[in-house]
Formats: C-alpha cells, sequence, structure tokens
C-alpha cells in the first residue's frame, strides 16, 4: 500500500498540480496521521480490519469506515471530505489499471448540513485592521497581511506562497498562483497597496537583515512567514479588537466577498476575483447577502415602504 501511495501521491504534484496542502490533507485522511491524536485515516482503519489489500475494499468496507468515523466523533463534513479523497485515490488505481473495479463508483456520501460561512461586519473588519500597533516592525507586517487578505480574498495558501515580484503596487494587482495551479490576477484597494509599501520598504528589510529571500511576508527570523503564523497573528488581532467571533484566514475570504456582493458587485467578477472554478462555489455567498437586499427591496419598492403600507390600511 506504501508503494502505491506514494506513485499517487507524485501522481498528484505532478500531474494534478497539487499544492502541498491539499497534499497533507490527503495524505492524512488516507495515510493518517501518526503523529498525533486518535486515528482516523483510511489506512489505519483497513489495518485495523486486518486488510492489506486495496483490492479487498467493497461497500460494507466504506459503510463500516463512516461507522467508524462517526464513532469517534468526526463530524459530517469532515467525512465526506475524507470519502472524496478516498474516490479520488481509487479513480488513480482505475485510470492506472492498479485495480479493475472502483468500490466507490456508486456509493453515496453521507448527506451534510449546508452551514452559511461567517463573515465580519464593516465594522468588525475595521476593528481589525487597525488593531496592529505601526510603530513596530511586527505591526506593519501585520497591518499589511490583514489588509491584503481582506482586499484580496486570497487562501492563506496564496498569501504564504507570494513572492515581491508578483506584486505591482502601481497598477494595485497580485498575479496569484491558486489550487491547480492555475493563475489569476487579483485586485487590492490603495489601503491595502498603501499598507504593503509601507512594509516592504522598512520592517520587511528589518526582518530580512543579511538573508536573501524573495517571499512576501517574513517572520521576524527573515523566513517565509507559514500558514500557522498566520492564524496567530489573526487570532492575536482580533482578541486586540475585541471581536468575539473565531477569526482566521479563510474568515477574511468571506467577508470579501460578501461585501462585495452587499455593495453590488457582479456574482461572475466575484467568481473570478477569488478563483473559484464553479460558479456554484461563489453563490453561497449571494445567502449571506439576503439582509443587503431586504433593505434595498425594502427602500425600492413602492408597496413595500412603510408609509404607502400605511395608507393601505387606513
Amino acid at each position: 500500500m506504501q508503494k502505491v501511495f506514494n506513485k499517487y501521491i507524485d501522481y498528484l504534484q505532478a500531474e494534478k498540480g497539487a499544492s502541498a496542502y491539499t497534499v497533507r490533507n490527503y495524505t492524512n485522511d488516507l495515510w493518517g496521521n501518526y503523529k498525533r491524536g486518535p486515528e482516523k485515516g483510511f489506512f489505519q482503519f483497513l489495518k485495523t480490519k486486518k486488510i492489506d489489500s486495496l483490492a479487498e475494499v467493497d461497500k460494507n468496507i466504506l459503510r463500516d469506515y463512516i461507522a467508524w468515523l462517526m464513532g469517534q466523533g468526526v463530524v459530517k463534513p469532515s467525512i465526506a471530505r475524507k470519502l472524496s479523497a478516498i474516490r479520488s485515490f481509487y479513480r488513480y488505481l482505475s485510470r492506472e489499471e492498479i485495480l479493475s473495479a472502483n468500490p466507490l463508483e456508486e456509493f453515496a456520501s453521507p448527506k451534510t448540513d449546508k452551514r452559511l460561512p461567517s463573515f465580519l461586519t464593516v465594522e468588525e473588519t475595521i476593528k481589525l485592521l487597525q488593531a496592529p500597533n505601526l510603530a513596530t516592525p511586527e505591526g506593519q507586517c501585520a497591518r499589511a497581511l490583514l489588509e491584503l487578505l481582506y482586499a484580496s480574498g486570497l487562501r492563506v495558501s496564496e498569501l504564504v506562497s507570494l513572492n515581491l515580484e508578483q506584486a505591482n503596487l502601481d497598477t494595485n494587482e497580485i498575479r496569484v498562483w491558486g489550487k491547480g495551479s492555475k493563475e489569476r490576477v487579483v485586485l487590492i484597494g490603495q489601503p491595502a497597496a498603501n499598507a504593503l509599501q509601507s512594509y516592504i520598504g522598512q520592517s520587511r528589510n528589518k526582518f530580512l537583515g543579511r538573508k536573501r529571500n524573495t517571499a512576501m511576508f517574513l517572520n521576524p527570523s527573515g523566513e517565509r512567514l507559514s500558514a500557522r503564523r498566520v492564524q496567530k497573528i489573526l487570532t492575536k488581532y482580533a482578541r486586540a479588537a475585541g471581536i468575539e467571533k473565531r477569526v482566521y484566514p479563510h474568515l477574511l475570504r468571506h467577508t470579501f466577498a460578501t461585501h462585495l456582493l452587499n455593495g453590488g458587485a457582479d456574482l461572475r467578477v466575484v467568481q473570478e476575483l477569488l478563483g473559484h472554478t464553479q460558479l456554484s462555489s461563489t453563490q453561497i455567498y449571494t445567502h449571506l447577502s439576503q439582509s443587503q437586499a431586504r433593505k434595498v427591496y425594502l427602500s425600492a419598492h413602492p408597496l413595500a415602504q412603510k408609509k404607502d403600507t400605511e395608507l393601505e390600511h387606513q
């Protein structure tokens, strides 16, 4: 299994252009995480069943795997993600003719409850952006990072992989390679451009010292900033801003999309800016804009206005 799995990972990286983040998730979902926490990987489950051949896997084993995960308190969205990883793996096995049959061909994943993504209000966003102390290098870096996440809707993996040459602060554009190595250009506003300019011209050089590094965002040791470090930065300044919600990088991506749609942006434009392949991935944000749609309706529709409603019932 290890040999086949290694070839599959090579396939994901070389042919599918999978990011390091995707490879890590697929590894945890399939092979399992042997470093910490209870066993939840698919291969770890097969080991408990004393199954040492991928050809032995059938629908009954997959049902047992789901029950095993549920018994460990794994939530439905995580189970669906693990099954998606298994599907991808078995499609590869069929494609390479390693197996003749795919046990997941007609296997249905458990239905998951659709949850609307959380987002920050405009007031909360402003408080978060203003939280860093610009008198310190760390504060300047944090302000630039927060401004960029909100202004562009970047994924955290895209943010930490940015290099200096990808940014054009004369045109306020950043060239990004997203999922599947797909290239797109994201736009940023002047506040984000100003924050980046200040950070690059001042604090970044202090972090860099005599080292050579093309990464846009650096830690105080002059190394490329990690996704985990970005999360710590967001947590720190969310607390400083008095925001009670859990603030994480993808929340700012949700906030970016929601605020654009609330401001009247076209759904297709938001899709392109987010780098979504399918419009359905972007449409979820339309549900978050219903309160804004209600306000527009009540102010624009002649019979929806309060004074007209009162006249009607007199």
